[in-house]
């Protein structure tokens, strides 16, 4: 089920709860003003709750997680296989149909809300404008039932005599003066998006039978007679209707209940405090919106709770016995550096990057498990069961006294491993971090948003600067620095427009986002000043210079595929052809090879650093091997041998059902 999906259908369910609630509790009262209010209120709470996230405050209150807590060892476990997936597509054919007839009703509804919109303004306009009782009043050129719409009153003077207009005058102004087509606009709208329940009509019809309720009622309280104004509108019972229904009209059809209405005995003060019903049904709504956090709760703390409910293994004090668990904190995010100790003793360990830990203790052992901001939480060693996820809870202001606090005592090795841990940044990954738009956009990115220094531009310098930055977690850029200098000028400007850069999408091992260690050049050239390294390279070897016996990583000038990098994605695009075997078996991913570009730009010593199958890997090492000659990589103005890496992707495109 798709969010939007679940969200539309929690409205709809609202509006039938709250319409058989509003038929229960409101119907037959006389409080106009306030039913008007709730009635707007349902919509509002219809269209608002279900955005309404009440997980986070279910966490914080410690009465209710206990209830949940105490329920959690005996909640059954719900497991979906594969098997319960649909295997055919008629399935996705019918929710497509069903889309599609929605839609269309929706559209038309809009269309028709539309035209009658334009029709109340089109009259308008055309419309002769006069003054009666201080009233602008439209008048209509033919016999129609006297409306309203926002300030514009219509009316047909001719079918009327002058009390009948006074009463028809002070029955729209009150339509107008309360502003009762906001009322009905909103109607119309929700009725457009949620026109396949039947239940939001009888919702629209009930807010215009109240609006009417209301402005009968001022009429009566300015003076007019109750049977006379009665006879009017049985009157005007069959007079031709207004062209729209989005309009207030005095003659709305039911008129037996207005009149029944008008007739009623008024309901008593205290009948009011009815009205605070609706603030646990608001409620009850919420919990239900919200029943799928529950569970995962529910789930989530049974998971972390579950070794308190059971009873400990026997173990003999002496023994010792290996803990192996999970710190995680309120959202049930890894946490990395929790301190885990022996109570008493100054024996522990921290918790790894994924908020795992392994610590050897005595059986009857205490655990004390604390984190920064975080509360801490004792444990016995042997109610610790392999892999469980400890949760820890933040501190709220200063919850942790100082005299409660415990040191702790790690060894080298322990607190060097926790380092790594936190900080451990990959070269090779299975998938690379690639810049917003990949590598076409990176070099456009770098060649729109360099500015060339003026010191270096007056200098004649020129050059390429490589600088090495991290690809965090979440995308961002850090530690940038240069490993490969030019000038001071343009190795500060290489690095502005590195630090510039926007989020990439992060490098990822083992399906899991990890920092990456990535290296851009950046080149600076001077238009009309392009050196040719060519020939002063074949001067350089005429001299005897021989560079063959060493291999760079990084030069001034890099090696690049005939084209550049747009046409080397290309080529691998088109002449990579997917293994049959691998096909079948539906494998696929990334090989990274690598190889050295010689100083004659040819390719040598290709390698497979990541493999993923040994029938794409050798796929991927002879598309490499069938590349062109490269324009060999520049140090010192001399052709060199420098090392490459290019990642070569097979991907399975989705299979496409009959």
């Amino acid at each position: 089920m798709t969010p939007e999906f679940a969200y539309f259908l929690k409205v709809n369910v609202a509006f039938i709860l709250l319409y058989a609630f509003y038929r229960l509790f409101f119907y037959k009262d006389t409080f106009f003003k306030l039913r008007r209010a709730i009635l707007l209120a349902f919509f509002g709470v219809s269209l608002l709750y279900p955005l309404m996230n009440i997980q986070d405050w279910i966490r914080e209150q410690e009465p209710m997680a206990e209830v949940i807590q105490m329920y959690s060892a005996i909640l059954p476990e719900t497991t979906i296989t594969p098997g319960n997936v649909p295997e055919t597509n008629w399935h996705d054919l019918f929710l497509s149909g069903v889309s599609y007839l929605y839609w269309g009703g929706v559209i038309a509804l809009f269309l028709r809300f539309l035209v009658q919109l334009s029709s109340i303004l089109l009259l308008a306009r055309r419309s002769e404008v006069t003054l009666i009782r201080n009233v602008r009043v439209h008048l209509l050129n033919k016999p129609a039932g006297p409306f309203s719409f926002f300030g514009l009153v219509f009316l047909h003077l001719e079918s009327h005599s002058e009390k009948e207009i006074e009463e028809i005058l002070t029955h729209e102004c009150t339509h107008v003066n309360q502003w009762h087509s906001i009322d009905v606009i909103i109607c119309e709208l929700v009725c457009i998006i949620c026109w396949v329940n039947p239940f939001v009509w009888l919702l629209k019809r009930e807010v215009r039978h109240n609006l009417e309720y209301l402005a009968d009622d001022t009429v009566l309280e300015s003076g007019y007679d109750s049977r006379s104004y009665q006879y009017h509108l049985l009157g005007l019972a069959h007079t031709n209707k207004s062209a729209t229904s989005l309009s207030n009209n005095f003659n709305m059809l039911h008129l037996k209940n207005r009149i029944s209405m008008m007739n009623k005995k008024r309901s008593r003060g205290i009948g009011r405090t009815k009205y605070l019903i609706f603030i646990p049904v608001v409620g009850v709504l919420l919990i239900v919106s919200n029943v799928d956090a529950l569970a995962r709760i529910t789930d989530e703390l049974a998971e972390s709770t579950f070794a308190d409910v059971l009873l400990p293994d026997v173990v003999h004090p002496d023994e010792k016995i290996e803990v192996k668990a999970q710190v995680v904190d309120i959202m049930y995010k890894p946490v990395a550096g929790a301190a885990v100790v022996i109570k008493g003793k100054p024996i522990g360990t921290i918790t790894d990057v994924n908020g795992h830990f392994v610590l050897k203790t005595p059986a009857d052992a205490t655990l004390q498990i604390s984190g920064l901001g975080l509360k801490k939480r004792e444990f016995e060693a042997t109610s610790v069961k392999e892999n469980m996820k400890i949760q820890l809870l933040p501190v709220v202001g200063n919850a942790v006294a100082a005299e409660e606090r415990e040191e702790y005592v790690l060894s080298e090795e322990e607190a060097e491993a926790a380092r790594r841990a936190r900080s451990q940044i990959f070269t090779v990954v299975e998938v690379m971090p690639e810049f917003p738009g990949g590598q076409g956009a990176l070099l456009k990115f770098l060649s729109t948003h360099v500015k060339y220094p003026e010191s270096a531009i007056k200098g004649g310098i020129e050059g390429r600067v490589s600088c090495s930055f991290v690809v965090g977690k979440d995308g961002t850029i850090s530690d940038a620095e240069v490993i490969r200098s030019v000038n001071p000028a343009l190795d500060e400007e290489a690095l502005r427009v590195i630090n510039s850069m926007p989020v990439w999408t992060p490098g990822k091992q083992r399906g899991k986002a990890v920092n990456v260690k990535y290296t851009v050049p950046v080149t600076f050239r001077l238009s009309g000043g392009k050196k040719k390294p060519s020939s002063r390279i074949a001067q350089k070897q005429v001299k005897g210079i021989d560079t063959s016996g060493r291999i760079f990583s990084v030069v001034q000038q890099m090696p690049e595929f005939p084209g550049g990098q747009t046409q080397l994605l290309k080529y691998l695009a088109t002449r990579i052809k997917y293994p049959v075997e691998a096909q079948e078996n539906g494998i696929q991913g990334r090989v990274s090879c690598s190889f050295v570009v010689d100083t004659d730009g040819t390719l040598k010593d290709i390698k497979v650093l990541r493999g993923v199958d040994p029938s794409l890997d050798r796929e991927a090492v002879r598309v490499i091997r069938e590349m062109p000659k490269w324009s060999p990589g520049v140090q010192n103005d001399m052709a060199v041998a420098v090392k490459y890496t290019v990642p070569v992707t097979f991907r399975l495109e989705k299979p496409v059902m009959d």
